[in-house]
Parts: structure tokens; C-alpha cells; sequence
């Protein structure tokens, strides 16, 4: 039996009835809901972490510098380095109650609704694919990470999905048959190894900001400079962007870098700053994101305007939220959102570390590969 385009089949017996997924508008209604799981994903749980960014470009005194490490503290827990579950506290319980539910815990149904479709895969790569670690450039994923996304590759398009420079990642991942989206999507590669599904898109290469790359190095520089007196930041050059990492910085110097960093691009009205965990991202003002990268991925490989195709997109920071918009306006396919804190999310599902989101794809290929059937 060869392994070639997998969609599931048309019928389906594994669902119960309890749980109705309107595939349309990416949906769940449980009984014990009197809400859409669509309408809970925009609560807030948490602190809002936009209002907290925009007062802190915008504010002035000590409140918005607290409001911004209370934030940051909350939304970048130490990474627990155990690779088993850790305890459930009280926050997460109440958090799985009312915002989106274990992709684990409804798999089945995700299965269901994938009947008759095209899976795509889309991954973010750190806090997703590896864990969360002090040092950026030992960011390593598992051998058994790396084994199951080899595996998902086979059957469905699959592609990397990072705020980290291109090349960075696929030295980090090492598959060829993977599409790499760097730099938050600005920097496209196709596989570079052919899979049945890549239609003869192997070569797509896509760059959306050229023009920025003497801006970015020029950035880059001085905030090499500039952050020098702060010990433990690290400024990444990620190509088309840059990351300032505060992972290994002292709490009460959090506030002074990011002042620095504002400081530098107020000269550079054409760069825009936002915050993932622990870390500042300097990107072109251009209107890009990794939800544009899932577009032009979609369309690149001929499912830009098709309803048998379910895109699938696990991700753990606050980037990711533009892709899981992207899914959800679209009404087709699911964000999974990777996190073990409360927080504001448009995704559909969530996981709570890289060794669920493994036990995932695992799970989703395995399932989805008893509806291989032989094309040849």
C-alpha cells in the first residue's frame, strides 16, 4: 500500500452524539455548554495582553511597567523540564472548564470532522516542537518530536511555522520534506524532498520584506549595543525580524529593557514591536503575519479556495493568535493553542506542553492513517 493523498473517509461511527461539530463555524457545543466554544475563545480569562502592550507603548509611570511584568511573569511559566504531566492546578482546571477544551480529550471528534478533508499541518516550532528553554540557541527538539512530525509529514503537507530565522529552524528540524515559514512567515521555503502531495511545489520560495534586511541588521546592532548593560538579554538577528530575549533577565530589569528597546526604534517608525514569552519582537510594519504564511501555504498548495481541506494549527505563543484568527474567520479547520496558563485565545483546542502536542500529531496520524487506501 502506498502512501499518497490521505483523506478520511465519508462515513463515520465513532461519534456519539454528545458533541456536534459544525465544521462551517469551527463550533463545539458540549452539554454542559450553554455557549459555542467559538464564543467562549474570546473571553478573558487572564490579562489582556494587547491592552497591557498598547498602554505600555503609549503610557507613562511605574503602573503600566508593573501591569507589563505582571503579564509577562504570568504568561511565561518556568519550563517545567519533566517530561511527565505536571499536576493540574487550580487555575488551569477552572481555565479547562470554560475556555478551549483538551485536544486530547475530543480527538475523536476532530476526527470526525475531518471526514472526506485534506489535512494540513502547521507548527510553531519553540514551546510547541521543543520546550521553552533559558538559552534560545538550545532550543533542541526530542528525537521522539522529531520522529512523529517525520511521520505526519509522510501523509499530510506539513510545514514549520517560527518567529525564528529559516535556516535556524531547519537546522533545528532537520527534515527536508517540510515547508519552512521563518521570520513569522516573511521567509518561505518549500521541501526540499518530494512527498506525493507537494503537486510540484517542492520549490516555492516566498520573502515578503527584502527591503527591510539593511534596517533589520542596522537595528540589530545597536541593540546589541544598547542591551549590553543589561545581563542575561539576548538579541537574536532573525533575518526579516529580530527577538530580544529576557528569559535569563533579572524580574526587576524587565521594565529598563524593554525602554531601551522602545528607545531605539522610536528612530525606526517603519518596525513595530510585540511580545511573545520572555521575549520582544521587532518586526516590519508590512501587513504579514503567520496567518498570511497559512494563506499563501493553503493557496500555494491549490487549497486557497477549497472546502475539502482542514487546516490544523498548534502553536503556544502570542503570534500564533493571527493564524488561529485566520482559521476561525475562515470557519475551517482548528487552532490548538500550546499553554499551562490561562489566557486570552482564538484557538479552538488546547494542549498543555510539547509532549502533548507530540502525543497529538502522533495520535492524529495514526488514526487518520486507517483511511489510507491505495491510489496507485
Amino acid at each position: 500500500m502506498t502512501k499518497q493523498n490521505v483523506v478520511v473517509t465519508e462515513d463515520c461511527t465513532s461519534c456519539t452524539g454528545k458533541v456536534r461539530v459544525a465544521a462551517s463555524k469551527s463550533e463545539l457545543f458540549l452539554p454542559a455548554m450553554t455557549e459555542p466554544l467559538a464564543a467562549l475563545g474570546g473571553r478573558h480569562i487572564a490579562i489582556c495582553q494587547k491592552q497591557l502592550l498598547k498602554s505600555l507603548e503609549t503610557g507613562g509611570g511605574g503602573a503600566r511597567a508593573s501591569a507589563w511584568v505582571d503579564s509577562a511573569r504570568s504568561s511565561s511559566p518556568t519550563q517545567i523540564k519533566s517530561t511527565a504531566s505536571p499536576p493540574e492546578t487550580e487555575e488551569q482546571s477552572s481555565w479547562t472548564l470554560r475556555y478551549p477544551i483538551s485536544a486530547l480529550e475530543i480527538f475523536e471528534h476532530i476526527i470526525s470532522a475531518s471526514k472526506g478533508k485534506q489535512i494540513v499541518m502547521f507548527l510553531d516550532y519553540d514551546g510547541t516542537l521543543s520546550p521553552i528553554v533559558d538559552d534560545p540557541d538550545q532550543a533542541f527538539m526530542s528525537k521522539d518530536m522529531r520522529e512523529a512530525v517525520r511521520d505526519v509529514a509522510a501523509y499530510f503537507p506539513t510545514a514549520i511555522v517560527s518567529g525564528r530565522c529559516r535556516d535556524k529552524v531547519y537546522n533545528f528540524v532537520r527534515l527536508a520534506e517540510l515547508y519552512y515559514a521563518g521570520s513569522h512567515g516573511m521567509d518561505i521555503k518549500g521541501p526540499s524532498k518530494r512527498r506525493k502531495w507537494n503537486k510540484g511545489n517542492q520549490a516555492v520560495i516566498f520573502q515578503a520584506a527584502t527591503e527591510f534586511l539593511p534596517m533589520i541588521d542596522e537595528v540589530c546592532k545597536t541593540l546589541l549595543k544598547k542591551t549590553s548593560s543589561i545581563p542575561g538579554a539576548k538579541v537574536e538577528n532573525n533575518k526579516f525580524c529580530l527577538s530580544v530575549h529576557f528569559r535569563c533577565v533579572e524580574e526587576k530589569r524587565w521594565a529598563a529593557l524593554t525602554e531601551q528597546v522602545k528607545m531605539v526604534l522610536s528612530a525606526y517608525p517603519k518596525l513595530k514591536l510585540t511580545r511573545g514569552r520572555k521575549v520582544l519582537e521587532i518586526r516590519p510594519t508590512i501587513k504579514w503575519d503567520k496567518g498570511k504564511a497559512l494563506e499563501f501555504l493553503l493557496e500555494s498548495l491549490g487549497y486557497a479556495n477549497s472546502s475539502n481541506v482542514l487546516p490544523i494549527y498548534i502553536g503556544d505563543d502570542q503570534t500564533d493568535e493571527d493564524a488561529f484568527k485566520v482559521l476561525r474567520d475562515r470557519g475551517q479547520g482548528f487552532g490548538i493553542l500550546v499553554s499551562r496558563v490561562a489566557k486570552e485565545t482564538s484557538a479552538t483546542y488546547s494542549l498543555q506542553e510539547p509532549f502533548e502536542a507530540r502525543f497529538s500529531i502522533q495520535i492524529k496520524m495514526h488514526a487518520c492513517t486507517n483511511f489510507v487506501f491505495d491510489l496507485s
